[in-house]
């Protein structure tokens, strides 16, 4: 069984900075291509950033620059580092993992950046 644990949202005044972690359970880490997304009221859920399991990285044009993603293997734990943030980055962000086979999801973690 596949779990995706994401935490690390909060409150935050713009210009601030969170780190969201995303720590998984289950055989498919290392094979996974894992990413993070976001979904704002009444809006779509949008890619934010994406991390193969070479360590190509991808990012929305919207966050390039302030945000940061990475993964440590031996702990299964992915993590988008958030800096600069704006009022506009307020949002549910949601962990996602991509094996090979599937595709699983977090149960989302609220990001509120105050202006």
């Amino acid at each position: 069984q596949v779990q995706l644990e994401d935490t690390g949202g909060g409150l935050v005044q713009a210009g601030g900075s969170l780190r969201l972690s995303c720590a998984t359970s289950g055989r498919i880490f290392s094979s996974a291509v894992m990413a993070w997304f976001r979904q704002a009221p009444g809006k779509e859920r949008k890619l934010v950033a994406a991390i193969t399991s070479g360590d190509i990285t991808n990012y929305s044009d919207s966050v390039k620059g302030r945000f940061t993603i990475s993964r440590d293997n031996a702990k299964n734990t992915v993590y988008l580092q958030m800096n600069s943030l704006k009022p506009e980055d307020t949002a549910v962000y949601y962990c996602n993992a991509q094996p090979p086979f599937g595709r699983y999801w977090g149960q989302g973690t609220q990001v509120t950046v105050s202006s």
